[in-house]
């Protein structure tokens, strides 16, 4: 099983779902009453066809009769409106707090630091973003109101049933204790199972995207038969997870069903006796078991949606949990007023798997406006290293400041505001080209958009499209090369104006003559500002103020080009082999 993300416990849930509805006082007051309205207009039958049975019983006229029917017909009426309105206003407040539940979602999604998003994979977040959204809408639009009905309802009429007379009431008390035992039964499991059924299928979508996304891999390695196995195992946990709240709700509504009908029966059989011992009326036994029969629909509506509610409860909390990670640990405070520039790394060490350092002891201090190039081998920590210093991951030990501050501790915008990562990763979303590069400042002029791509090498393909800086990309639009997509997310930096600029290979989908352009660019635009790179192509280094060359996780060698290449170690080595040099 994959490592997912928190799910929020059940008091949090409570007092999440109080907070919504405590936000629409009115309109949920408003549902309530009218739905009480409807409630009280519908109880009006059963009893005056009890006092039509008494007074055919006693003796009555036709006029009496006709009365009473247009009564009723006036009631069932008054119903029908009532019920129509109450369950508009129900409806809109469902609407309107599920909008609510989805912009609160995406904002936590937006929050969350990436290292959580990396530790539990896209399947247990895609999951959430879309089974779980679903589940909790029809929670919101339907069972929420569905539920306010059936309460009000029940309330009223055992309300009304009491009215009729206590003794005749009393026979439907006998199938509360089957009702109570056999949900709280139900209860005390369904909410792990229905968590368990949703973390089964996280893991289902986990799997899937990991061999979609690595289907050439898993080719070429020949993994198909492993990849398999790995997919039947997470469908058979899904299955065996879907199978056990399947059995719950085998067990609990024919036991429910069972409970509709003895009040019925005994209701039935109880009047009769009290009727022949002269202990109640025949209207009273009619209207009563008129009130029971009527009972029928809004407890089984009750019990029904209570089991959706279970769902969508389920569904909250793991939204919920979105947000409940720990949060990332501050590094311990340092002197300074983060108005500097300087980036300090001291004494830094970084694992994604506990006792498994992939940085160890690093001791870096790069100075306002130096270009640091990182070069080293695959796998030697450079990308984790250059996430250390954006701010993107906190030290396990260690720490990182900026200004005498430490990076971690500052509010995500500030942050960004003074150190931004751009690696080779990049992303087109549906709009504008202008749209697209004026993400990190939406208020930018033309002028100033213009001036970005300018600085990228980007605005000749962008006045070449059919309409210029306002035609449509991504999805649906214009087909960008990559090349052109990440010159989109340098722009959109460039924009930004951080102070210092961690590039993580961010040339490297780039033809090398356009790379090379591309950086000369930027070293003309970004003057004064810091920039770190990590590449595997050397010429960066070349141009650089120092060279940091990383291993196993370690700065080896820290100095300027033309220093390591005479000092004959693993940069002059790697110098070497990049000139084709034995």
């Amino acid at each position: 099983m994959t490592v997912q993300l928190p799910v929020a416990n059940a008091a949090q849930v409570r007092r999440y779902a109080r907070t919504l509805f405590r936000r629409h006082p009115r309109a949920l007051a408003a549902a309530l009453a009218l739905h009480a309205f409807a409630a009280i207009a519908g109880l009006a039958a059963p009893r005056l066809l009890g006092e039509l049975v008494q007074a055919v019983q006693d003796g009555t006229t036709r006029l009496t009769v006709d009365k009473v029917a247009v009564a009723i017909a006036v009631f069932v009426l008054a119903q029908s409106v009532l019920t129509r309105y109450a369950r508009l206003v129900s409806f809109r407040l469902g609407e309107r707090v599920l909008a609510e539940l989805r912009e609160e979602f995406v904002r936590r999604v937006l929050a969350l630091p990436l290292s959580t998003v990396e530790r539990a994979g896209t399947g247990d977040l895609l999951t959430r973003t879309s089974r779980d959204v679903d589940a909790l809408a029809r929670t919101v639009r339907f069972a929420v109101p569905e539920t306010l009905i059936a309460l009000v309802t029940t309330v009223l009429t055992l309300g009304a049933l009491a009215l009729v007379g206590p003794l005749v009431a009393l026979p439907c008390l006998v199938a509360v204790p089957i009702l109570w035992a056999s949900t709280r039964w139900y209860l005390r499991r369904a909410p792990a199972g229905y968590l368990r059924e949703n973390a089964a299928y996280s893991d289902v979508n986990e799997g899937l995207a990991e061999t979609v996304e690595g289907a050439r891999t898993v080719e070429a390695l020949r993994l198909l038969r492993q990849r398999v196995r790995r997919t039947d195992g997470d469908i058979g946990r899904s299955f065996a997870a879907e199978r056990y709240t399947l059995w719950l709700r085998s067990v609990w509504f024919p036991t429910a069903e069972i409970s509709y009908v003895i009040p019925t029966v005994a209701t039935l059989l109880v009047g009769g006796l009290l009727y022949t011992h002269h202990l109640a009326s025949l209207g009273q036994v009619t209207a009563a078991t008129l009130y029971v029969q009527q009972l029928i629909d809004p407890v089984d509506r009750l019990l029904s949606w209570l089991d959706e509610l279970q769902v969508g409860g389920a569904s909250l909390a793991r939204l919920l949990g979105v947000s409940s990670d720990e949060p990332e640990r501050p590094a311990k405070p340092l002197p300074g007023n983060g108005n500097g520039r300087e980036l300090v790394a001291t004494g830094v060490r970084y694992s994604y798997v506990d006792g498994r350092d992939v940085v160890r002891g690093i001791d870096l201090a790069v100075r306002p406006g130096e270009r640091l190039a990182m070069v080293g081998p695959s796998g030697a920590g450079k990308s984790t290293l250059g996430r250390l210093l954006a701010g993107i991951h906190p030290p396990r030990a260690g720490s990182v400041t900026v200004g005498g501050v430490p990076l971690a501790s500052l509010p995500l915008a500030e942050r960004r505001r003074r150190v931004a990562l751009v690696t080779q990763e990049h992303h087109v979303f549906v709009g504008t080209v202008a749209d697209n590069v004026a993400l990190p400042r939406p208020d930018a002029t033309e002028a100033e958009i213009r001036a970005a791509l300018r600085a990228v090498d980007a605005l000749g393909w962008v006045d070449a499209l059919p309409a210029g800086l306002s035609t449509v990309v991504g999805s649906g639009g214009e087909t960008l090369t990559p090349a052109q997509a990440q010159q989109l997310a340098l722009a959109r930096l460039v924009l930004a104006d951080p102070h210092t600029l961690v590039l993580d290979e961010a040339t490297s989908l780039i033809d090398p003559r356009a790379a090379r352009h591309l950086e000369r660019s930027l070293g003309a635009v970004l003057a004064g500002r810091t920039v770190i790179a990590i590449a595997h192509r050397l010429h960066t280094a070349h141009d650089a103020d120092r060279v940091a060359v990383v291993a196993d996780g370690r700065i080896t060698e820290l100095g300027p080009h033309t220093d390591l290449v005479a000092a004959d170690g693993d940069y002059a080595a790697l110098w070497s082999s990049w000139h084709g040099k034995p």
